[in-house]
């Protein structure tokens, strides 16, 4: 693909979840197709920093940003220093912690609000700071969530739920923003090798049994990859997809048909 996607684009691409599986893999899109990067994390100070100095080089610009999320005021701080650095054109939210698979009958309602805060709550605490800024620029917002808002699978309603509400408020902004230039998409992951999936493969919560079902249930037969969600993210944040909004793209090898 062209590096011209960003390089003639004022200001930076914000990243929050950058050394997740997927963030990272955004990350690094981002700074191949042209673009200066912010990127959050929150505990993996080693790994932020071997990213940050992977996609810095002469001419570009990595910033690697400690931070909660679930804090308004921290969130909206890192976002002022990232636009410091001449704007912002670019919000990509790919955060979100580690979810277990678990019935919803098992999940007590704290259980629950706590999943919200920490997922729908800090999308809307990174939002927020950020369309005065994206306004500015014309600029485009994209969220990671997940493709369990259209194809339910058993077990994963922690986090489908959390991210349906991340889905609804983006089509919310989507409608709202627009008139201002302001793009508002989501990519909603299938079965990856990598990130949250991983970690539930690793953890052994997807058995070998679960994962040859779920195989079965792809169209395509395989797993994807956090470069797979990279791509879509990427050309949704693009000005190749100036005429997309309000959308939700299932990355997921036909999974949700």
């Amino acid at each position: 693909m062209s590096v011209e996607d960003f390089s003639k684009r004022p200001g930076i691409a914000f990243v929050a979840g950058g050394t997740g599986g997927i963030g990272a893999a955004v990350v690094r899109t981002l700074a191949e197709r042209g673009s200066d990067v912010a990127f959050t994390y929150r505990g993996r100070r080693a790994a932020a920093d071997a990213l940050a100095e992977e996609v810095g080089r002469p001419g570009r610009r990595a910033l690697a940003l400690r931070v909660d999320l679930s804090d308004e005021a921290a969130t909206a701080r890192a976002v002022a220093e990232a636009a410091a650095c001449g704007g912002l054109h670019t919000l990509v939210y790919a955060a979100g912690p580690h979810v277990p698979m678990v019935h919803l009958s098992k999940v007590t309602p704290s259980q629950y609000r706590a999943q919200l805060d920490a997922d729908a709550g800090a999308f809307f605490n990174l939002v927020h700071p950020a369309l005065p800024l994206l306004r500015e620029s014309r600029g485009s917002i994209v969220a990671v969530t997940t493709v369990a808002t259209r194809r339910f699978p058993v077990r994963d309603g922690l986090s489908s739920g959390t991210k349906g509400a991340v889905e609804a408020v983006a089509r919310a902004l989507a409608a709202e923003e627009g008139r201002y230039g302001v793009r508002v998409n989501c990519v909603g992951p299938g079965m990856l090798t990598d990130g949250n999936a991983a970690r539930l493969i690793g953890s052994g919560e997807l058995d070998e049994a679960a994962l040859e079902i779920t195989r079965r249930n792809i169209p395509l037969r395989r797993f994807g990859a956090a470069t797979d969600i990279a791509e879509a993210v990427v050309f949704l944040a693009s000005d190749r997809a100036g005429f997309i909004t309000g959308q939700a793209l299932g990355v997921d090898g036909g999974y949700s048909v």
